[in-house]
């Protein structure tokens, strides 16, 4: 499952660091980052499968370990708590992604989503946002959940929309 996010995330352009530090604000990685954690915390619970996950396919996205794993795991942390909307990462990612990639990187939100086994009706919520900020239609949104919930056999939570 998280293959997928592997892949798509070595896609992205890393941004530049500009010294010890961190990554920039404008960073595709760090914005990406930032709503995975957005999406982690949605529900009010990080489970700590999601948290050493996230860092998983970070390092081995970017080939990043040690502290600059650590520098972008806190750049997107940070990014996400001092935002005060979605915008600042979502429009990042649209000027970095084409029409497809956009709707991949909704199906790996998706996926991290169903990791823990659950999806609550804030994270949904969250994910209709994001996909109306970064243009994906509803019908791309509700069929990469729906894959992301079969490849999650142990799921539960029904959509709030129908299907």
């Amino acid at each position: 499952m998280f293959d997928r996010v592997v892949a798509f995330l070595k896609k992205l352009p890393a941004g530049s660091e500009g010294g010890t530090s961190g990554p920039a604000a404008d960073d595709p990685r760090v914005a990406a980052a930032a709503l995975m954690y957005h999406i982690m915390d949605a529900d009010g619970v990080r489970q700590d499968v999601e948290w050493e996950r996230m860092k998983q396919i970070l390092s081995e996205s970017y080939g990043v370990t040690g502290e600059a794993l650590d520098r972008l795991v806190a750049a997107g942390g940070e990014a996400d708590e001092d935002a005060v909307d979605l915008y600042s990462f979502t429009s990042v990612l649209k000027r970095h992604l084409d029409a497809e990639e956009r709707v991949e990187f909704i199906g790996l939100m998706w996926e991290i989503v169903f990791a823990d086994g659950e999806m609550h009706e804030l994270e949904e919520n969250i994910l209709w946002r994001i996909a109306e900020l970064i243009g994906v239609d509803r019908r791309d949104r509700i069929l990469e959940r729906q894959k992301a919930q079969r490849n999650a056999p142990d799921a539960i939570g029904r959509a709030t929309e129908e299907d």
